[in-house]
This record gives structure tokens, sequence and C-alpha cells, in this order.
């Protein structure tokens, strides 16, 4: 979007950072409802409801602060965090439902701000106060961030006169009550909507906790802040040291200055108390509409920041800005939200997902810390560092807050995210910066590596077709596209090995680098190499012999037999030296008229093994024939034909029942067998006819012996040698 201004980056840290987010934390429930959880808790206990909320908010406060002194953090505070760090789509899954609750934060605050406005003129009527306060909200924020700041200059200032009041009234001697009866522990007595019929700490805890949370109000501005990797940090810990230091005194204040009566009975039990009530009514309107501004211009910021990352359907339309860098259009939208959610009235039922998107909030951007620590990756070195277990401590307590307020509404909006992730995942996103995720995948194999490094040989029951596959002719590998990726999907591998002498013009990389692109995306994990020798076998075992130190190797060579190739020369010494290495090897000849048929059937050959007809857990030179014959099968919808060949009548029955073992214990089911006597030589050129014949061979295996079964099959042909670390019966 070249036309589109920039976003200019305008405050620093007391007006982007610190004012909205201590204006955020001290709302409404510090005026209306501090004195109801003194009078449940007492002063002890809700001096401890308030330590652990701020501890919660606080443990994740020190993790944005972590992560936003590690990145380039752009607009859309949280939102920007988790997508840099897990990509767009947990980014996304965080940020729609996130964006939707600050909505319905706004409408909350509106709400509150109507209850006191009408505490002071009860014969106005609600929803035209409603309308008007939104009115002169959406007005400022439209206008300008710059305008929406200095306003809440004033509401800081009003409730700073409010607090002042208060301390006049301390001063003036409201603090009757003795200190040895404040400090005491509540009775829980519960409140006049339970008629008193009881409470317990937790609820009083969840009651509370809301007024803790807020603390994205300044990251929300991440995208307009001058410096937000000093402001963030900085202007959020003030913010919230402050509002706690207010809170504690505050708790303490009330408590003496009221009878536990009077505070659980009387929510404005403070304005009576204050030196000046007024000013406690103007703080709380203040307070209310300090949040519901914050709160409308944050979650303004996420819309625009996700339409500048194609999030949303018609991204363009979200992503534009005024000639002063305002998101406009993401603020509009973000007004009609906003309006229609006050055409609710009652927004009682979807209250409690407000809370709890912000701790699902908080708990993921804990959840990014800890990814990054546990990496290890040299790319996080944060400026501001915290010990390991400040995120652990923030994801857990932010996830047990989330099930002490509401279990219900927190699998709710747990259910919603994950939602909203499956549908952004099949979006195909494209990030447009690089996310944690590729370190977070190497590391898991890395880990994986370390700790099966030492049973490395003994892997059958995790065996995947790994196939290396030598080019040199790229028409030829065309050719055989479709097989190898049958033989490799759905969880194998190709690597494509190009062999050819050093050349300038050479564009065999790009060939098969292209190829290589065609194979995922047909499912199949694919890379490729390319080795410049002028010697074709030695090109192929040196490269075998330097992936030989590699956890994730080749374990297979795939030789494309080609009328160009040498087969003495150039095939033999590789297929020597792959059997020298343990590592197994399919040499293809395709017929020339026939190929690979319909798909249809596929015969494996079982040498005669006279004299040796148990079946133990090494059955010779089989396993590999008959696993890659099973992925054939599944992936052609074909069917297997085991056939042997022996030259004693009287091994008939043991030849029968051995094919009938390997059938039942390699779970093979549906498959064909098939026992002749006599020449070999002569039953294979009258054998029943299949789209692909698969026999074992050895390293003196012979060019003659290839050509003539090639040709007396009629058919496209695979011969096989084992690593010896493949099991069909595994």
């Amino acid at each position: 979007m070249e036309n589109q201004p920039k976003q200019m980056k305008k405050f620093g840290t007391f007006g982007g950072v610190f004012t909205p987010t201590l204006l955020t934390i001290l709302g409404v429930i510090m005026y209306l409802r501090l004195g109801w959880v003194v009078g449940n808790a007492g002063l002890l206990g809700a001096w401890l409801i308030i330590i652990i909320s701020f501890l919660i908010t606080l443990c994740t406060a020190l993790s944005m602060s972590a992560i936003t002194t590690n990145i380039r953090i752009g607009a859309g505070g949280a939102y920007a965090i988790v997508s840099q760090a897990l990509g767009l789509e947990v980014g996304g899954s965080l940020g729609i439902p996130r964006y939707i609750s600050q909505g319905l934060a706004v409408t909350m605050y509106i709400f509150g701000f109507r209850e006191g406005w009408l505490g002071i003129f009860p014969d106005h009527n609600a929803f035209l106060v409603d309308i008007i306060v939104f009115g002169v909200l959406f007005t400022i924020a439209y206008i300008s961030a710059n305008l929406a700041i200095k306003t809440q200059f004033i509401i800081m200032g009003i409730i700073i006169l409010s607090l002042v009041s208060i301390v006049i009234a301390a001063y003036e001697g409201s603090m009757v009550i003795p200190t040895n009866e404040a400090l005491s522990w509540g009775s829980f007595k519960g409140s006049i909507e339970n008629k008193f019929s009881g409470s317990n700490f937790w609820v009083v805890f969840a009651v509370f906790f809301p007024a803790a949370t807020g603390i994205m109000a300044g990251a929300n501005m991440s995208g307009e802040l001058k410096n937000p990797k000093k402001s963030i940090p900085t202007g959020t810990l003030w913010a919230i040291g402050v509002s706690f230091i207010i809170y504690m005194v505050l708790a303490f204040w009330i408590s003496r200055s009221a009878t536990e009566h009077e505070l659980i009975n009387n929510y404005y039990i403070m304005v009576e108390k204050a030196y000046f009530g007024p000013l406690i009514i103007a703080g709380i309107l203040g307070a209310t509409f300090s949040s519901a501004l914050a709160s409308i211009v944050g979650s303004s910021r996420i819309l625009f920041a996700m339409g500048e990352h194609k999030v949303l359907p018609y991204s363009n339309f979200l992503y534009g800005q005024s000639k002063s860098g305002q998101p406009r259009n993401a603020m509009l939208v973000t007004g009609i939200l906003i309006f229609l959610t006050l055409l609710l009235r009652n927004l009682n039922v979807v209250a409690p997902l407000v809370t709890l998107f912000f701790l699902i909030t908080y708990a993921m951007i804990n959840i990014v810390v800890i990814i990054e620590q546990r990496l290890g990756l040299i790319s996080y070195r944060p400026i501001f560092k915290i010990k390991k277990w400040v995120p652990w401590m923030g994801l857990i307590s932010s996830v047990f807050a989330m099930f002490i307020i509401n279990p219900t509404v927190s699998l709710v909006s747990i259910m919603i995210v994950l939602m909203v992730y499956w549908y952004l995942s099949r979006q195909n996103l494209e990030t447009p910066f690089e996310d944690v995720r590729s370190g977070l995948f190497v590391s898991f194999a890395e880990w994986a590596a370390k700790h099966t490094w030492g049973m490395k040989k003994m892997q059958q029951r995790a065996w995947k077709a790994n196939l290396m596959v030598p080019v040199r002719d790229v028409n030829g590998l065309k050719g055989s596209f479709e097989f190898l990726r049958n033989i490799a999907k759905p969880k194998g591998s190709i690597k494509l090995l190009g062999i050819q002498p050093f050349s300038e013009t050479s564009t065999l990389a790009s060939d098969l680098e292209e190829i290589s692109a065609a194979f995922r995306q047909k499912d199949v994990f694919s890379s490729s190499t390319v080795i410049h020798t002028d010697e074709y076998a030695n090109g192929i075992n040196y490269g075998s012999q330097a992936l030989q130190g590699a956890f994730f190797r080749p374990n297979i060579i795939f030789l494309n037999f080609q009328n160009h190739d040498n087969y003495e020369t150039e095939l033999r010494p590789v297929i020597k030296e792959s059997i020298r290495l343990e590592i197994g090897v399919l040499l293809y000849v395709s017929h020339p008229t026939a190929l690979l048929g319909q798909r249809n059937i596929i015969n494996v050959w079982v040498s005669d093994r006279q004299g040796n007809w148990n079946l133990g857990w090494d059955i010779g030179n089989l396993d590999l024939s008959i696993l890659v014959a099973y992925k054939l099968k599944m992936n052609w919808n074909a069917q297997i034909r085991l056939i042997t060949v022996i030259s004693d009548p009287n091994e008939e029955k043991n030849a029968k029942e051995f094919l009938s073992s390997l059938i039942s214990l390699a779970r093979l089911p549906q498959t064909l067998t098939e026992v002749h006597v006599g020449d070999f030589n002569t039953i294979v050129k009258n054998a029943p006819t299949a789209d692909l014949n698969i026999f074992g061979m050895h390293e003196d295996l012979q060019f003659e012996f290839v050509n003539k079964i090639t040709l007396k099959t009629n058919s496209s042909c695979l011969f096989v040698k084992d690593s010896g670390h493949e099991s069909i019966l595994a």
C-alpha cells in the first residue's frame, strides 16, 4: 500500500503508555467495589486479593517488557507481539476475539458512565445518555489519538483531585475505626444481590480482579509510540506500581473509615466518606470515560494491524488511513461494532468474556516468552531480561484466574480462540516477518535427534522412505516424478542430488529446486543440492558418505536406470558402496512401452528359502521390497501378489505356510500368493502379469540379468537391496 500515509510515531512514555494504562487500572471498580471487597474480605483479605491480582498482571507485564525489547513491534500491541513470535494464525486467533471483546468493553464502560451520571441526574433518559457519551467518545477518537491522549490528561487530573479529596478526608478525621479492628480477616457475608447469603475469598477475588487488568492499554498504541521498546516496559511497570500503591492505601483508608455493615451494603460508601463527594462522582465518570476512550483507540489499532497483515476480509479497506496517519477506516468499523452492542442494553452474559480474553492474551504473551527462553536461540536477546520462572508464573496464574472467575465461560473463550485459529490456518496467510516457529521446529528436531541418536540403528518402527535420488538428466527425473512421490508419500522425503561437472551456465540447481517445490506442493517434503564432479558414481558416493554423520539422512538410494547410464562403471559402484554404508537401494528399470501400466497389481518375488522357511525377525532381503510394495499399494489402491519359485516340490507346503505367515505377521490383508515349482527363468516369463515386478538383488547383480528380467516380465521392474534397518514385521 505505497499510496497510504505512514503511521506517525508521536507519543512518549508518559502520554502513550503510562497515562492510558494507569487510567484503565484505576477504574470504576476502585470507586464502587473496593469498599465491598474490604467489607467481605477484611483489610488483610483485601490486601491479599490486591497483591495476588497485581502479581498476575506484573508477571505478564514483565514478560511483555522482555519480548517488546527483543522485537521491532508494530501496530496492534499484544496482537503484534504474538504474531511476530508464533505467526499470523496464532496472532489473529488472539487478535480477532480480543478486538471484539475490546469493543464490548467500550460498551460496558459507557454503561458504567451512564450509571454514575444517572446517580446525579436520575431523570435523564438512559439510552440518550449512552448515545451522547458514545458520540463524544467516537468524535474524540476519530479526530486523532493525540486529542484522546490530551483528553486523558484532563481525566487524570480529575482522578487525582478525587484522591486528594480522600486524603483530605483522612486528614480531617474520617479514619475513626481503630487499627486493630480494621486489620482483620473478613467474614465474607456476601452482597445485596445474594441477600448476604455468604461468599468466599475467590468469589471476592473474581469481582476485584478485572480492576488489575488493562495493562495492555499502552501496548495497544505500539504503532504510534516514538520508542515502543523503551516506552512499553517503562510506562506499563510504572503504571502497575503506582496503581498498586493507590489500591493498597485506599483499602487501608476505607477499612478505617467505614464499618463492615456500611461497606457491604453501600457501593457508594467512598462518595459518602470522601471530603468532597462530587469529586468521587467525577472520578467515577472520568475513570469510565477514560477506560472507554483507551479501549476504542486501542481496539481500532488492533483492527488496523490485522488489516495491514491481510488477516481479515476487506483488509485493504481496514488498512486505510487519513492524511494525518490515523486509522480512520478501522475506527469507523469499530464505531459501528460499539453502536450495535449498545443496542443490546444488557451485557451481563458476555461481560465475563472481556476479562477472560484479557487473561488469554496474558497467557499467550507468557507462552511466547517461555518458548523463546526454552529455544535458547541467539536471536532472543532482550534488553529487559527476566528470570525463567516469571513467564511460567504468569501463565499458570492467568489460567488459574480464568477458571476461578468463570470455568464455563473460560472454556467457551478458549474454544472461540481455537476456532478462529482453525479458520485462519486454512487461509494461507503470508507472514511479512519471520516468526519463532522455524526455531521451534528446529529445536524439536534437534531434541529428537539428541534423544534418539544412541538408538539410531534400531528405528524399524519409525521407518519412513527417505529417498536420495541422483540426477543428471532432469527429463528422466520428471518421468519418474509420480513413481517417486508414491513411494515417499505421505511421511517420507526426497532429496534430489544433482551430479554434473562445474559450469557457470548450468541450470541444474534451479531445475532441481523447481521440482523439489513441486514435490512439496504435493505433500512430500523435498530438498535439492548439486555436487560438481566429472565422475557420476563418485559424486553419488561422496554424497552418501558425507550424509552418514547427519541424523536426518536418506535411507534409500533410488537409481533410475536409463539408456545413457553405464551400468558397470556408474551404477554397480554405487550399489556396492550403498550396501557397505547400510543404505537401501532401489534400482528402477522402466519398460520402454509398458511403463507402469494401470498400477493395479504389484508382484513381489520371494527368493527360494529351501531348508529355511522359519519366519523370524530376519526374513532376509525382503523387508524393503514389501515395504515399498505396501506404500505403492496404498497410493495406487493396488493389490500385492507374493510369488516364490522353488526347485524342490517337497518344499511347496512349507513355502505356502511361509507366505501365509508373512502376510499375517506383516498385516497385509487381501494379498495374493503363488508358489511355483520349476525353473525361475521359465516361470518369470510365464508369470501372472503385473504393472510392476519387484525383485531382490545383491551387490554382484549383473546387467544381463536386469535387462533379461525386464524383457521377460514385459513390465517395469524394481530391484531392491535392504539396508538391514527395515522390518516389515515391526
